[in-house]
């Protein structure tokens, strides 16, 4: 699945970059949430992703990159989060995160940043829906992809397959025309993109191209 990253798109014609990447293919958007701590970028709030549910059918896949996540979590699930990603590093209590998400009938998911290994979740694995990790180390655009990750990617897969239940893998961070290919041999079911979309000529057929190489 394709889920690309309006950071990168014009924000002053949103509706009209949605259009283009759902004319595209695009089978959810991901909104990346900066609060300048976490991270060193600050994004959008609620209200962006409010109005994008309003111009969108696509579900809506919130990654929130900020501290103290469960002070977020439930205005971002009642502006139409359909999934909502926290980060390992930023809460002791993930567990009880997790289970405010999955009450709320939303789907949950946790990332790692490159530097947090794998083991770190196994205790909670079976209670998300999707694992997302970082390639790149979050807060900006545009950085290059860490080759390292394969390795992590692959393991991340094999973890996975061991669960009884149904997780998708997904992958955020220097992912380009050059690397995908080797992204999705390597057992990725999510694909996070921006740049190389919003940055692109035609953001509507380079969201094509990228589908056709994820089948």
């Amino acid at each position: 699945k394709l889920a690309p990253s309006i950071l990168d798109a014009d924000f002053t014609c949103l509706e009209r970059e949605l259009r283009k990447i759902e004319n595209g293919g695009a089978d959810l958007i991901h909104l990346d949430i900066m609060d300048g701590n976490f991270v060193p970028n600050i994004s959008f709030g609620p209200k962006i992703v409010e109005s994008i549910k309003r111009k969108t059918s696509l579900p809506l896949e919130v990654h929130l990159m900020v501290e103290k996540p469960e002070n977020h979590i439930k205005s971002f699930i009642n502006a139409g989060g359909d999934i909502i990603i926290l980060h390992y590093e930023t809460s002791k209590h993930l567990d009880k995160l997790i289970q405010t998400i999955n009450k709320a009938d939303v789907k949950s998911g946790i990332a790692l940043i490159p530097a947090t290994p794998l083991n770190v979740i196994e205790y909670i694995i079976n209670k998300i829906d999707i694992l997302l990790i970082m390639t790149v180390n979050p807060g900006f655009g545009g950085q290059k992809f860490i080759p390292e990750a394969f390795t992590k990617i692959e393991k991340a897969r094999k973890i996975i397959d061991n669960q009884k239940k149904s997780i998708s893998l997904a992958v955020d961070g220097g992912i380009n025309l050059d690397n995908i290919s080797k992204v999705v041999k390597a057992g990725v079911d999510i694909i996070v993109v921006g740049q190389i979309i919003f940055k692109s000529a035609n953001p509507e057929e380079t969201t094509r191209k990228i589908k056709n190489l994820l089948k």
